[in-house]
């Protein structure tokens, strides 16, 4: 599990777009580097080309369509699985997310922020991805809900074997899963390394952890940035 953290703007979901294929559907394309995955080159693929090779993105927002109901979505996703010539497991998505064996009539607009982030990672579960890209999935949940979903991301990772991209801003509780870290900002690496090396950096800890004095020392740590 990688985490790409950094501010609003930095460049994390430019660049997850970018290894899925995503952008091209805003008209974007990568002109400066390649995108390889396992010694293939896949830059400027479409979404469609990345997904069937394993690598699913699953977009910041919460993507549902609101007056589909929680099964609906599931057997959407049980189709695409099939046309990718993966086998749909419904009873691994339950496993990771019982409380959407509950659910399943209801319609995806009215759940909670919670509930719809299930939702969407669930059917990307159903998939059997290899890889998976989750764009800021912490966004507008509860401090409860954001620790319980990391913990089962977490699980994912350990039990599944499936590779996990986290685009995040919560720095805090994507260096508690993480394994490795990038931290990006104004589309350049700033600092990255093992996660628990991350969590012991003094500039994390003042100036992403809030762990020694805040911000007051912004001009000195903007000198020392090393953009690689």
């Amino acid at each position: 599990m990688v985490a790409l953290m950094g501010p609003n703007g930095a460049g994390k979901s430019t660049t997850l777009k970018a290894v899925s294929g995503v952008g091209r559907l805003e008209r974007a394309e990568v002109t400066r580097g390649k995108v390889v995955f396992e010694g293939r080159d896949i830059t400027n693929k479409s979404p469609e080309e990345v997904a069937k090779l394993g690598i699913l993105h699953v977009l910041e927002g919460r993507r549902v369509f609101e007056e589909m109901t929680v099964e609906e979505h599931l057997r959407l996703a049980t189709r695409t699985a099939r046309r990718f010539g993966k086998s749909p497991e419904p009873e691994l998505v339950f496993r990771y997310f019982p409380r959407l064996r509950e659910l399943l009539g209801r319609r995806a607009g009215y759940l909670s922020g919670g509930e719809q982030q299930m939702l969407v990672i669930g059917m990307a579960l159903m998939i059997r991805p290899r890889v998976m890209l989750l764009d800021e999935p912490s966004l507008g949940l509860s401090p409860k809900a954001v620790y319980d979903l990391f913990r089962i991301l977490r699980d994912i990772n350990r039990n599944e074997g499936i590779t996990i991209l986290l685009a995040e801003q919560n720095v805090a509780m994507s260096l508690e899963i993480a394994h490795y870290g990038y931290i990006i900002e104004g589309g350049h690496v700033v600092l990255d390394g093992p996660a628990s090396a991350l969590k012991e950096n003094p500039d994390v800890k003042e100036f992403y952890l809030g762990l020694k004095g805040g911000y007051k020392e912004v001009k000195y740590w903007r000198r020392k940035k090393r953009y690689l």
